[in-house]
């Protein structure tokens, strides 16, 4: 099962946005989206700085502020 998980700040609409975009085409594949806050883990919010969302797919960078769900549901069909 993959394992999906969107790159989030609290303070960033688009965040809120991609989040509830994503779901529905996540969830259609049984996988679980977590939602990460990156301003929690020093680490990841050196990484990712003000490039959130992310979604990452079994630890890979899939798509940076806009997702393709056509492009998502082909990665999670794989």
């Amino acid at each position: 099962m993959k394992k999906v998980e969107l790159m989030v700040r609290s303070t960033c609409g688009s965040c809120e946005r991609v989040a509830g975009q994503i779901a529905p085409v996540v969830a259609k594949h049984g996988v679980q989206l977590a939602l990460v806050d990156v301003d929690k883990d020093p680490e990841l919010a050196a990484e990712y700085g003000d490039r959130v969302p992310v979604v990452v797919i079994d630890g890979d960078e899939f798509a940076c502020w806009e997702v393709d769900n056509d492009d998502l549901e082909a990665a999670l069909s794989n």
